[in-house]
């Protein structure tokens, strides 16, 4: 165990504000381990202040004297982290104009803080794991296996059991990196510490902007500590810069506090959607995308040649001189569609319906168009390309490609 007074001049020496038992507990593990070269992985929600812990473990070591890297894990893109992590050799791949050290590389004897570890690609896992299992590693577009001795220290706000179901993330690896588990808590479990780190972030406002630091009522110091903080010391660092920059009163009452707290109607952060929750309106890939377009614009056109085929019977079965009926049509939706308006009087041309076979391929069905607009022109090629809105050279390769000659009448 260490003493009270130790463990108070190691929070004051890296800034930790606290004094709830989950906290102070993790602080004791870190220190404990750091004479150690055990792997070590810190988990707990985003923005309950990871990032210390490494700290204290480098900084407790025998390897305090050498490097300490921290590495974001989530902000290297995929293609490039491979080269960062563990360098590259000159033409490895374009732009690598010269040889390159990586962190690894950098940071043998220290310590490596490998932040956001669940974000890394299933590629750099197998090579982080092989650089923990024995010290080696290779270089991208290299042959030569390298040495290093490195203390790994990872981080990571994700679920890596679940993650690991998913198949996410290595089983091998996480329980290599999980030699030692530090659990940080979330703030919300922290209910007496949230006055404190509100005190300590307007304090440090007020001095830096050289302005008098702000306190609140007890009745707002109530409202703050039953706000559930789903960002945690992040979140409510932000609502203490925000209020000490607004706010011209010094003393803060909970209603004025209640104007700068997050809406208890947001209590999630963005989430991706689970697709499983609504299968039946998504959609798996681009060809069921494609095939529900088709099938509604295949609707829209049976119900636009229902409505003309309803039109000209009604004009048939009148005797009279009806006024013209106007049917403004889109070009695109009617391929053989003029740009002016289908005037339908007594002398309307026969239009013959035609059935469509709903085995039909789009192929098929685009030659089948051709043939009929040929047969329409009696084979003037001309004519028809215009009627189908093609140019005359397109219809003739399409004629060619379907092996559509007109003779004598007969395609």
């Amino acid at each position: 165990m260490i003493a009270s007074n130790e463990l108070q001049n190691i929070k004051n020496k890296f800034g930790i504000i606290g004094n709830t038992p989950e906290l102070l507990h993790a602080i004791q593990i870190a220190v404990q381990v750091a004479n150690t070269d055990l792997s070590v992985l810190i988990t707990g929600e985003s923005g309950v202040g990871k990032e210390n812990f490494p700290k204290i473990i480098h900084q407790y070591s025998a390897r305090k004297h050498n490097k300490y890297m921290v590495v974001n894990c989530g902000a290297i893109p995929e293609g490039t982290i491979d080269s960062e992590l563990f360098g590259h050799e000159k033409g490895s791949f374009t732009g690598a104009l010269t040889d390159r050290k990586g962190y690894f590389e950098v940071a043998d004897g220290g310590t490596i803080f490998l932040d956001e570890v669940g974000e890394l690609p299933l590629s750099t896992q197998a090579r982080l794991l092989r650089v923990l299992e024995v010290g080696e590693f290779i270089k991208v577009g290299s042959s030569q296996v390298l040495k290093t001795n490195v203390r790994v220290i990872a981080a990571t706000n994700r679920n890596l059991p679940q993650a690991i179901k998913e198949g996410k993330f290595r089983e091998d690896l996480y329980y290599r990196l999980n030699t030692i588990h530090i659990q940080i808590p979330p703030l919300r479990s922290r209910v007496g510490d949230i006055v404190p780190l509100f005190t300590k972030f307007t304090t440090e406002y007020a001095e830096k902007n050289r302005r008098p630091a702000i306190t609140l009522t007890p009745e707002a110091q109530q409202l703050l500590k039953e706000c559930y903080w789903r960002g945690n010391i992040r979140e409510l660092k932000n609502v203490a810069e925000r209020l000490s920059a607004i706010e011209t009163d010094t003393l803060i009452d909970a209603n004025v506090l209640q104007l700068y707290l997050p809406d208890k109607a947001e209590t999630t952060l963005p989430q991706l959607v689970n697709p499983k929750q609504d299968e039946g309106t998504s959609f798996s890939s681009e060809r069921e995308i494609l095939y529900r377009v088709l099938f509604d614009m295949k609707k829209d056109m049976d119900e636009l040649k229902q409505t003309v085929k309803n039109l000209m019977k009604q004009q048939k079965e009148s005797h009279s001189t009806p006024q013209p009926t106007v049917i403004h049509t889109e070009a695109s939706l009617l391929p053989m569609a003029q740009n002016h308006p289908i005037e339908a009087d007594d002398d309307f041309i026969e239009v013959q319906e035609y059935q469509e076979d709903p085995g039909l391929s789009v192929e098929e069905m685009e030659k089948k168009l051709i043939q009929e607009t040929l047969k329409k022109h009696n084979g003037k090629r001309s004519i028809a390309a215009k009627d189908l809105r093609i140019s005359e050279r397109t219809l003739y390769r399409k004629i060619k490609t379907y092996g559509l000659e007109w003779k004598n009448g007969v395609t």
